[in-house]
């Protein structure tokens, strides 16, 4: 199996428990014994599904296809995935009874949220690291300094324009938390922002969610946009699974109809989900001549390896430079930026890698 044939099996193992074709195509194959199961967990791990994957198999009954040892692997990870998430769960709720007591009502965002209105049929398909959030203006820093009042530190430092504040933690909870004042990167700010999901948000399980258009919205945006998918033309699995969950309680088609800069680069995602999940009626979409060229050159990079990987090393090089470029801009006029500057001209370390990776310096020999 190259790295094609391997990824669409795992997506299309997703979707076995809804998808009755799939589930039987899904068999036939792992009937034939032909499947690289090292190739298989290599690619659900990165791409943050293994345990989705497991949870799929398990409810179609076909574990028993599996190599023994697998199952046993994947049940050890499930389990330890599932007590995380119910602890994530827990605090969570915790959070949301403290801010609503205080007059703050947040709106939780992508895993978090997902697994508080019970999105997963088992609570440990889904990875999830912080607890996510956005609040209104006025609500966020009065949010920041309640938590910090309640035992949750921040170390980190961001700039002051950044979509979220710096990540809270604490010592007696497993998860860092995220207080959003945007959900995008500035070019796109204006078009999904608080005012926007604010006015159709829905309370599931006592817990206020967005629109299930605007959950599959940022499912994508989380990846394609924030993470540069759309340039890099790739999928993260994790978020196109999501994506298919919430395609089953909404019309994916009609869910970007509101946007006009986001319309086209989130329904190019939604078009690589229809190809790489088997194509399930949820997942259609309005095709156009910009979508046929992104899914021309999703799936070169797809089966040509040297080809993804040079173009990704191309894009990555012109991101980080144009966010050099950016960071020294705003530097000019923004104080947060003009101090991380000098901060780290000033830090020796950073110097000198600079000077490595500029070919002015040789890099210190391994003792």
């Amino acid at each position: 199996m190259n790295y094609k044939e391997t990824l669409f099996f795992v997506a299309k193992c997703l979707t076995i428990s809804l998808e009755e074709e799939n589930k039987k195509e899904i068999e036939n194959q792992l009937k034939t014994n032909e499947i690289d199961w090292d190739a298989v967990v290599k690619a659900s791990t990165a791409n943050y599904v293994l345990t989705a994957l497991y949870c799929n198999l398990k409810r179609a009954s076909f574990l028993h296809y599996l190599p023994n040892d697998l199952v046993d692997f994947m049940i050890r990870i499930t389990d330890l995935n599932r007590d995380k998430n119910q602890q994530i769960i827990e605090q969570a709720k915790e959070i949301n009874e403290l801010l609503l007591a205080n007059n703050i009502t947040p709106i939780f965002l992508k895993g978090t949220g997902n697994l508080l209105e019970g999105l997963y049929e088992d609570i440990a398909e889904r990875m999830v690291g912080d607890i996510d959030i956005i609040l209104s203006t006025e609500d966020v820093l009065k949010a920041n300094n309640l938590l910090k009042k309640n035992n949750y530190t921040s170390n980190s430092l961001l700039f002051d324009d950044h979509r979220h504040l710096s990540r809270l933690t604490s010592n007696n909870n497993i998860a860092a938390i995220e207080i959003h004042k945007e959900l995008l990167i500035e070019k796109y700010a204006n078009e999904f922002n608080y005012s926007f999901v604010n006015k159709d948000s829905q309370i599931i399980n006592d817990t206020n969610v967005m629109s299930f258009d605007n959950q599959l919205a940022l499912s994508i945006i989380a990846t394609q946009i924030n993470d540069h998918g759309f340039y890099f033309k790739n999928i993260a699995l994790r978020n196109a699974y999501d994506v298919f969950l919430l395609s089953k309680k909404t019309v994916a088609k009609n869910a970007f109809n509101k946007f006009i800069n986001l319309k086209n680069p989130l329904n190019c995602f939604l078009a690589t989900c229809y190809e790489v999940f088997n194509k399930p009626k949820s997942l259609k979409y309005v095709n156009s001549k910009d979508i046929e060229a992104y899914l021309k050159s999703f799936n070169q990079l797809l089966a040509d390896e040297k080809l993804r990987n040079k173009s990704y090393r191309k894009i990555k090089k012109t991101l980080v430079n144009k966010k050099k470029l950016t960071v020294l801009y705003k530097s000019t006029f923004n104080k947060t930026y003009r101090n991380w500057l000098l901060k780290r001209m000033t830090d020796k370390n950073w110097y000198q890698e600079k000077l490595i990776q500029l070919g002015l310096k040789k890099p210190e020999p391994n003792p």
